[in-house]
């Protein structure tokens, strides 16, 4: 923690001054004097005058600056979100960086007119875009992994009164349900089968019961292996519902909800790019063995299951201070923490009533199929998108049968078992091994559409033509529907990167309200190549001020046309001459608030047939930020 300065001082100058006063007011023998002094009295005044301090006058600390107040807590900020974002908390990085945003446009000091402020503003707007594109760059993008509550949690907030008829009923279904666990019927599980069968309660019942269905062979085979009951298959229903991304505020994780300690001692690995307590297979045999050693430590299902939720010391603990080895006297002595008291009951009840589904009016629920999948075991990192696309299915089916994986890339440095979808996976091998190995995180497919142009697939990748012509060997900028072609680009690339411009400079006169973040965007350069060629600091810009900006080009030599050359504002190149507004073979242009591609199209002399011609599906509804192509 930082203590200002001016604390530091001011309890320097009050502790100064309360030993300056003890010493002055504390009583004291007065020294002895020799015999023959003269005037004893004024002598030994003179003495203590001598003795007292010298108290001066201290300078009033100056107020604090407010600005610098202000800086020192947005640094803060974002030191706190580059420490979160190492640690991989993403969400939590974002979170400070927003809040860093927030504590400077929300002051009311003048972030524009503050020179350091802006400066500032600029350090937190470049740092976030820096991290972001780190994360690009690796392939996994600036997200936290996806995550859903975990049903649990939701069913331990409930209070639900027992109702008799339900109860009695239940009594009367357990004396017949045949079970491998033991199976009870009382007020407190009573409680939760009300619960299960109100309309939100059996909502979360029947999806879970529905999802089991992909999960459902797979885990009974697993259970017998191990050597466990088949009815602990119902543990993963309250739980998680099966749900492989499920998250509780504890923060366990996965189909069989383990902490991250716990995961760890039965081999399921966490890092940044995967988390194995997400991976059906593994969790489900880590959770069963977990449950075999638990029972072989208390001798008790019902003990086994609770030191599963609350941890084996909890319970052994408990043991000991009653005397009793028994799941419902511990309950009852109310020596167990809440969450267990309910866990057990949970279980039980939601296994009495997937097991007697007619009686609860469950019989309807269709169960999932379990998805029929191709492994394949790859050593590189690869982008999830691409392999979507080498396969022809979706990133998110993709991603839910690959669950473990917490970014959208395969681990780096390891081997990963990688499932596909069914029949897809000489599909794949085929069409990876165009792309070389190191550009697997980087390049993408693109299959040709019929609307399609070189230039169209090359603005939307933020590739170039010629790019695209030579990874794929194209004879000619003639495309074929369907064909699928390589596309050679670096998402998150920084802007500018790898970018041409313009030898010869184009000047432009700032306007009111302009700010060094708009003009960039309006003529499509990077902020920092516009501090740079014009040498300035903050992001504000003085109206009148001529500004130097080298505009893009594409790979013909053609400048963008850019949302800056519109309006009243005349530009010229670099010996004074005004820029002639002819075009080349193509243009392009942004998007701007109210136009339509009649407006556009008459501002260009083309037709609006053009523009739907050379833009395909942009052109059917333009808005504003879309780039379009201008033929001639």
């Amino acid at each position: 923690m930082t203590i200002p300065r001016v604390t530091i001082l001011t309890s320097l100058l009050l502790g100064f001054l309360f030993i300056a006063g003890c010493e002055t007011t504390e009583s004291k023998k007065p020294p002895s004097l020799p015999a023959q002094a003269n005037a004893p009295e004024a002598t030994a005044q003179i003495a203590l005058q001598k003795e007292q301090p010298k108290i001066h006058e201290q300078p009033k600390p100056r107020p604090a600056d407010p600005t610098d107040a202000l800086i020192a807590q947005a640094e803060k900020l974002l030191a706190a979100g580059r420490a979160n974002y190492a640690a991989g908390h993403l969400e939590s990085a974002k979170e400070n960086f927003d809040q860093a945003f927030n504590l400077l446009l929300s002051s009311n000091l003048d972030v524009q007119g503050d020179e350091r402020l802006e400066d500032e503003f600029s350090k937190v707007v470049e740092s976030v875009y820096d991290l972001e594109l780190v994360a690009l760059k690796q392939g996994d993008g600036f997200s936290e992994p996806r995550s859903e509550p975990a049903p649990i949690d939701e069913a331990n907030d409930i209070t639900f009164p027992v109702d008799p008829n339900i109860k009695a009923k239940a009594e009367t279904e357990i004396k017949t349900t045949k079970s491998d666990l033991p199976l009870v019927l009382n007020d407190e599980v009573a409680m939760f089968i009300n619960y299960f069968s109100s309309p939100k309660g059996k909502g979360t019942l029947e999806r879970a019961l529905a999802r089991s269905g992909r999960y459902r062979d797979m885990i009974s085979t697993t259970l017998k292996e191990v050597g466990v009951p088949q009815d602990l298959i119902y543990l993963a229903q309250a739980e998680s519902g099966f749900q492989p991304l499920a998250l509780s505020r504890a923060g366990a994780r996965g189909m069989w909800q383990f902490m991250a300690g716990r995961a760890s001692m039965y081999g399921l690995e966490r890092n940044w790019w995967v988390d194995e307590r997400q991976d059906p297979v593994k969790a489900t045999r880590a959770a069963a063995q977990h449950l075999k050693d638990l029972y072989n430590e208390f001798g008790d299902w019902y003990l086994a299951m609770a030191a599963y939720n609350s941890g084996p010391g909890t319970i052994q603990h408990a043991v000991e201070r009653t005397g009793y080895a028994d799941y419902w006297e511990l309950y009852h002595r109310g020596v167990l923490p809440q969450e267990t008291r309910n866990y057990v009951p949970i279980i039980l009840a939601v296994t009495i009533m997937a097991k007697n589904p007619s009686q609860y009016g469950l019989e309807h629920v269709t169960l999932d199929p379990a998805p029929k999948v191709d492994e394949v075991v790859i050593d590189y990192p690869v982008d999830l998108r691409l392999v979507a696309e080498c396969v022809d299915t979706s990133l998110d089916y993709l991603q839910q049968l690959n669950p473990s994986l917490l970014r959208l890339a395969t681990p780096k440095g390891e081997p990963f078992t990688l499932k596909l979808p069914a029949g897809t996976a000489d599909q794949y091998k085929t069409q990876i091994a165009a792309i070389p190995v190191d550009m697997r995180t980087l390049w993408r497919y693109h299959r040709v559409e019929q609307a399609d142009t070189l230039a169209s697939i090359a603005h939307k990748y933020h590739a170039t033509p010629a790019s695209i012509t030579q990874a794929n060997g194209l004879p000619s900028d003639e495309l074929t529907v369907g064909a699928r072609l390589i596309i050679p680009f670096t998402p998150g690339r920084s802007e500018g990167e790898g970018t041409a411009y313009s030898k010869h400079p184009t000047h432009y006169r700032v306007r009111k309200g302009d700010t060094l973040y708009s003009v960039a965007d309006d003529f499509g350069v990077p902020v920092e190549k516009l501090r740079k060629w014009n040498h300035l600091r903050g992001s504000a810009l003085t109206p009148g001020r001529t500004l130097v900006i080298y505009k893009p080009v594409v790979g013909n030599g053609t400048e963008l046309a850019s949302e800056g050359d519109s309006g009243t504002n005349q530009k010229t190149v670099a010996h004074g001459k005004k820029a002639s507004g002819k075009t080349s073979a193509s243009k392009y242009h942004k998007v701007k608030k109210g136009e339509t591609l009649s407006s556009i199209a008459s501002s260009y002399n083309t037709t609006v047939a053009a523009l739907r011609r050379d833009n395909g599906k942009m052109a059917a509804n333009p808005r504003p930020g879309d780039v379009l192509i201008i033929r001639k």
